[in-house]
């Protein structure tokens, strides 16, 4: 009667902190394929924030927003402002639909949609 375990771990199939016990119980390699993911997801999301500034001078200039060449600063500032705020915007709407559906659903809708 001793030697039986007092807290012997039960996994339930549908649990999904089990599926995360059980990946971590037979892996105990380096998770690259996580990091690879992950890395694709930050590389979606900071690739259209730093590729617009280089040609948003060219683009206010092309498109004659700015009457004079100092203002073109004073442009940029606006459409870099704009897309900051689009996504202070629709943050709170995405974290609800990741709320009600799944956060993998939504990254992967993110991704995507870039």
């Amino acid at each position: 009667m001793a030697d039986e375990v007092l807290l012997e771990k039960h996994y339930v199939e549908v649990c999904p902190g089990c599926k995360v016990d059980m990946r971590k119980l037979s892996n105990s390699g380096f998770p690259m394929k996580e990091l690879f993911s992950m890395r694709l997801v930050v590389l979606c999301n900071a690739l259209p924030i730093s590729s617009l500034y280089p040609f948003l001078y060219f683009m206010i200039r092309d498109f004659h927003v700015a009457k004079r060449d100092e203002d073109i600063g004073y442009y940029a500032g606006y459409v870099g402002a704009a897309l900051m705020l689009g996504r202070v915007f629709t943050s709170v709407f995405w974290g609800v639909i990741a709320d009600r559906y799944g956060r993998k659903p939504v990254i992967i809708f993110g991704i995507v949609s870039v």
